[in-house]
């Protein structure tokens, strides 16, 4: 569900008008719901209701302040990756004890930084790691909650490039080894082992691949139970995806995934974190984009978009499917017809799809790419030297620019010169 919606043949984010928004901000930029955002959440709890729990939003897929501040209002947690992502959280007000430190490469630094701001737990991806923490720990003469990222060799049929928990993955240790590196971690000065970690990947549109992981962690916690470790924390991840097209693709709900969690964990007393970002924050937002040309080509057309893959780089990353449609909205039965829907920059990949059914469309139309609040703006560059677009929040019929787009000279005087050439 989102608050993307037609009224009077314009399409609306929540209460505003698409093109009030365009009007003001220019084009493109990205848009994104509250009310969506809020609801997505709320999801999640609901799901989880009757087992202790914390979500973590993964910032990592739309990590704007306001997004983070809206979020953090309602309770979530952040599960972050790197030392801005935790600055960033704490900059929006997220408290150090809803903070989850992923990633598998912390630095010391960053180390330093989350245990000096304070941190709900570490989660360990390696034996280097666990050593390296357990020595800034001890330097800094305090003790830190882990969690322990095992790799449970489970195919999550997703996207190879982000895939996470088959054993070919660089992330967390082989879950064959885990007793080991556990029993290390318990007599290793500056740790103190509260729980397991997994997660196998993002994107997931089918349940068998948690249960496979979840089954394994629950076999894993009796046996960890069994040495001694006091197992009181599951971090199961996130990963379930999210409908980016208008075929037959099904994701499950957060409510079945609550009923799978429930099933293969709920009964080991322990603490359940969930890492969604992309079924939170990735229906929640739009790119709009204004059409520039329409050319015809040799045998094709093309629709030639002022937003191009430096502004969402998801179709030319992982081949992947955004609904594109236009904000005014068609008439019913209008004749459609084929275009390649392309970006402004010089790389034949510049490319959002081929051959998409489109209506007929004319220089200034404005468009729709769906599901982009997630993964979009997060992953965006100056390619060409283009500016970052602009992200608005819309809260009811109010509506703020959340991140404004940098003027050319900004980006140019970022640029040092010495003064020897």
């Amino acid at each position: 569900m989102d608050h993307f919606l037609y009224r009077n043949g314009i399409l609306h984010a929540e209460d505003v008008p698409l093109p009030q928004i365009a009007a003001d901000v220019g084009t493109p930029f990205y848009v994104y719901s509250a009310a969506t955002l809020t609801r997505h959440y709320q999801l999640f709890k609901e799901a989880l209701d009757g087992i202790p729990n914390l979500v973590c939003y993964a910032m990592k897929s739309n990590s704007n302040q306001a997004v983070l501040k809206l979020l953090a209002d309602l309770g979530a947690g952040m599960d972050v990756v790197s030392g801005g992502e935790y600055l960033r959280a704490k900059a929006a007000g997220v408290p150090g004890d809803r903070i989850v430190f992923s990633g598998v490469g912390k630095t010391r630094a960053e180390m330093e930084l989350a245990l000096g701001g304070g941190v709900r737990q570490v989660n360990v991806e390696s034996e280097p790691e666990l050593e390296l923490l357990g020595q800034v720990a001890v330097s800094m003469e305090k003790t830190v909650p882990i969690t322990i990222r095992v790799n449970p060799d489970v195919d999550a049929k997703t996207h190879a490039k982000i895939a996470t928990g088959k054993s070919e993955n660089k992330f967390g240790i082989p879950i064959a080894r885990a007793r080991e590196i556990f029993g290390r971690a318990a007599s290793t000065p500056g740790v103190q082992v509260i729980g397991i970690d997994v997660h196998i990947g993002s994107q997931l549109t089918d349940l068998a691949p948690f249960e496979a992981a979840y089954l394994k962690v629950a076999e894993l916690t009796h046996r960890l139970r069994e040495d001694g470790h006091d197992i009181k924390r599951l971090d199961l991840g996130g990963g379930l995806g999210i409908p980016y097209a208008r075929s037959n693709e099904a994701p499950p709900l957060p409510m079945d995934y609550g009923a799978l969690i429930k099933r293969t964990v709920g009964d080991l007393g322990v603490e359940v974190e969930i890492e969604p970002g992309r079924l939170i924050s990735g229906n929640a937002g739009l790119m709009i984009a204004a059409v520039i040309y329409v050319k015809q080509g040799e045998g094709r057309d093309f629709l030639i978009l002022d937003a191009a893959m430096n502004d969402l780089i998801r179709p030319a990353m992982y081949d992947a499917y955004h609904d594109i449609v236009p904000v005014a909205e068609p008439e019913p039965g209008a004749e459609q017809a084929p275009y390649d829907i392309v970006g402004p920059v010089c790389e034949s990949g510049d490319t959002f799809t081929k051959q998409r059914d489109m209506p007929p469309l004319t220089a200034g139309d404005l468009v729709a790419f769906r599901s982009a609040g997630a993964y979009g703006a997060v992953m965006s560059s100056e390619y060409n030297t283009r500016p970052l677009i602009p992200e608005v929040l819309v809260k009811g019929d109010h509506f703020a620019v959340i991140r404004p787009r940098p003027a050319i000279d900004e980006i140019i005087n970022r640029d040092i010169v010495p003064e020897w050439l």
